[in-house]
């Protein structure tokens, strides 16, 4: 299984995410395949809270919210 943080974004009438494409070469996803996601809002917890931090790398967001 692999985690990705994503931001959902609205079309039409749904809301959406998009699964990146790291994501899909790792697992072997491939277009009109049926795939299962667990849904989780993410928590803002620590993001911008400590001024003069630099950013965060992906593997460190993802670990945030496991």
């Amino acid at each position: 299984m692999t985690k990705a943080l994503v931001r959902s974004r609205k079309v039409g009438g749904s809301i959406v995410v998009s699964i990146p494409k790291e994501v899909t070469e790792q697992e072997g996803i491939r277009e009109g395949e049926l795939v299962e996601i667990d849904v989780r809002k993410a928590r803002k917890d620590w993001f911008g809270s400590l001024k003069g931090v630099g950013s965060f790398s992906k593997e460190e967001e993802l670990r945030a919210h496991d």
